[in-house]
């Protein structure tokens, strides 16, 4: 941590959004808004997956999972996004962008992992149902969720520190609103070709690679589906599998936007938006999802609320 804090210097400036104040009022309204009901919808998923003894299955221990790392990712960004669009002040502090990139970029590598685990999760209960419970074992499934944990600290380990290390040349300006590989890797003094390859390798084995398993799932899936002559099947199958394709779209769908493209296209306001989408709108909207259309999950909130207004009368 001694190189890593005398490698970064003095305070970074996230300029983020600063070129559009008037923007920056309207964003900070909505990131806070945001980043309110993110907080409510997955502490909520969380609370009923646990007390619910209904929700005590495979599925819904790999969405608590999912739940509590969109709760962390979003917390260890959007503070400091909050502070820089409510002033004139732009900096973080080293130690702060440090912790920022390595705890953000272990989070997003996590649920890349722990959307494919839950693919996987979904592929068993559709093609393989009367072998459901014994192939997706209590067992299995920690050791499922534990890969995907380790898989995103190993990464942030590795990419994290060897991008901290890359010499700067007093260059402290971040042309975005988080302290992001891509956008750390931009301040470099030096030929940072070797990095942009490495960034790609990592991001073909955490985005890519998770993302080919989920499109291989769901093609079993389809072709099961397929075979299905009973409408009520149909529905249960489409809900079953939903709300999980629907999460990897939106989350899957900006973040590649991101990561598989050039360095030199990163500063602009289009990269900046992308990011907002899966560092803010994806964590809002995914308990949003599983919840509206969930039966499980709402008839959870539904009977945990029951027993409140129980006990309290």
């Amino acid at each position: 941590m001694k190189t890593i804090n005398q490698s970064l210097g003095d305070d970074f400036i996230l300029v983020g959004f600063s070129d559009q104040p008037r923007l920056e009022k309207i964003l900070f309204v909505v990131v806070l808004i945001s980043y309110l009901l993110t907080l409510i919808g997955n502490t909520a998923i969380i609370l009923v997956s646990c007390l619910d003894s209904v929700l005590h299955t495979p599925m819904y221990y790999f969405l608590t999972n999912l739940s509590f790392v969109d709760l962390c990712f979003t917390t260890s960004i959007v503070p400091q996004l909050l502070w820089n669009l409510q002033g004139p002040a732009k900096t973080i502090s080293p130690i702060g962008c440090a912790i920022q990139l390595y705890v953000s970029l272990a989070l997003g590598s996590t649920e890349c992992v722990l959307l494919a685990v839950m693919a996987f999760d979904r592929y068993a209960a559709v093609c393989q149902p009367l072998h459901y419970a014994k192939v997706m074992h209590p067992r299995l499934c920690q050791c499922l969720a534990g890969m995907a944990w380790l898989s995103g600290i190993g990464n942030t380990l590795i990419q994290g520190t060897i991008t901290l290390q890359l010499p700067r040349c007093g260059n402290h300006m971040i042309y975005h609103f988080i302290c992001e590989v891509p956008a750390m890797i931009n301040l470099a003094c030096v030929d940072v070709h070797a990095n942009e390859v490495q960034l790609f390798m990592a991001s073909l084995i955490l985005l890519l690679l998770p993302l080919g398993l989920i499109l291989v799932s769901y093609g079993h899936i389809v072709q099961a589906v397929m075979r299905i002559r009973s409408a009520q099947a149909w529905h249960k199958a489409l809900g079953t599998c939903g709300s999980h394709l629907l999460v990897v779209s939106l989350f899957y769908g900006t973040i590649t936007a991101v990561y598989i493209q050039p360095n030199s296209s990163y500063a602009h306001n289009k990269g900046k938006f992308i990011t907002l989408l899966y560092t803010v709108v994806t964590p809002t909207l995914n308990p949003l999802i599983y919840t509206l259309r969930n039966k499980d999950v709402k008839g959870a909130l539904k009977r945990l609320v029951k027993k409140y207004k129980s006990t309290v009368d």
